[in-house]
């Protein structure tokens, strides 16, 4: 087995392979041929999995500055070195099925890395350093202890897949619904109690999956449009089909109630309280006979023009002017001399001392 890694590791040097598999090799440590002399400056991705490393060598990003890919999934790493802050142009890191119960806050330094995998650890909490994570795409933290997650992971702008099952979570951090990237959220087998109104906002986000959390009662009306995963969740099926109410943010049939409108003809008791017992049956309306259909309007009659009339001797009244006065005589103001208490006039020729011949209409 020794002799077959140092060729492997030997080849490697001598034609500068870029990939270097080491799988399933039953390594205790770190194999120090990787880093003899300059190392295997050229290599790119290394994968060791399925061994038994314990840690990893203080002088990695040293002597393989330009790995791309590191897998070390299924060891027994406990704690990963400070140093690994170094390797400037790794991507992809996998540290899945490990020991490891702590995570060092260098890890913010890789600004390039982009998939972080580590599932099936003994995590029980974060650096905040992980939100430096700017081109951070893919973040696999299940199956840890994990009772929170960083507020500041909303700062990894390019996050598109969260996964964090398997853990004590009780509550996701409203910051979290601003990753306007994010595209598929897992959170089942967690202690979750409710879930931010904000979540499910972005057009991004399709896929939320919140199995197993008993104390989950509701969901965010942005949610009803994606696609849920929630078996083994306090949600009702009545819930889910009825949709959620955007105002409280939990889901729930329509308010009012399925068949609470009220028909026609009936009122409803006051202060908006409804009666108990089933309402009343209503006799069925009546229909109303239609009215019948407009006629054509005739066209208006003229009348027949009468003759001029003959002109009125001068200081004389029309009839029309005889009748205005006679019907606004009580409402004309009376002259000062009236007022005065000299009496009313005496007829017609004394309408002078009034307003109201002010008034008359013109003779026709």
């Amino acid at each position: 087995m020794a002799t077959e890694l140092h060729e492997a590791i030997f080849m490697a040097k001598q034609e500068r392979h870029k990939n270097l598999f080491l799988n399933y090799r039953n390594l205790n440590h770190f194999p120090v041929e990787l880093l003899k002399d300059e190392g295997l400056q050229f290599l790119e991705r290394l994968y060791m999995k399925r061994n038994s490393l314990t840690t990893l060598p203080d002088d990695l990003a040293l002597k393989l500055p330009n790995l791309i890919e590191l897998y070390l999934h299924s060891n027994n790493i406990i704690l990963i070195p400070e140093a690994i802050g170094s390797l400037s142009r790794l991507q992809s890191l996998d540290l899945s099925n490990n020991a490891l119960q702590f995570l060092c806050p260098e890890i913010g330094r890789l600004r390039s890395l982009r998939h972080l995998r580590l599932s099936n650890n003994q995590l029980k909490c974060f650096p905040p350093e992980i939100g430096d994570l700017q081109d951070l795409e893919t973040l696999d933290v299940s199956m840890n202890q994990l009772t929170f997650l960083p507020e500041r992971l909303h700062r990894c702008v390019s996050l598109q897949n969260l996964t964090a099952d398997h853990n004590l979570l009780t509550r996701f951090p409203r910051q979290l619904c601003w990753l306007q990237r994010l595209n598929q959220l897992s959170m089942a087998a967690n202690r979750l109690t409710f879930l931010p109104l904000d979540l499910g906002r972005s057009r991004e986000l399709q896929f939320v999956f919140v199995d197993n959390n008993v104390d989950l009662k509701g969901f965010p009306s942005y949610l009803y449009n994606k696609v849920i995963g929630c078996s083994g969740c306090g949600v009702s099926a009545q819930m889910l089909r009825g949709g959620g109410d955007p105002e409280s943010g939990s889901g729930g049939p329509p308010r009012g109630g399925e068949g609470g409108g009220l028909r026609d003809g009936e009122r409803g008791p006051p202060g908006g309280a409804r009666p108990e017992g089933p309402a009343p049956d209503l006799p069925p309306r009546q229909d109303r006979p239609a009215p019948p259909p407009p006629q054509p309007a005739s066209p208006p009659l003229s009348a027949p023009e009468s003759p001029p009339a003959a002109p009125l001797p001068s200081g004389s009244l029309s009839p029309l002017q005889s009748d205005h006065v006679h019907h606004h005589l009580p409402q004309a103001v009376p002259s000062e001399g009236h007022r005065a208490g000299r009496g009313a006039p005496q007829d017609d020729g004394e309408l002078c001392g009034l307003l109201l011949l002010q008034s008359l209409p013109p003779d026709l």
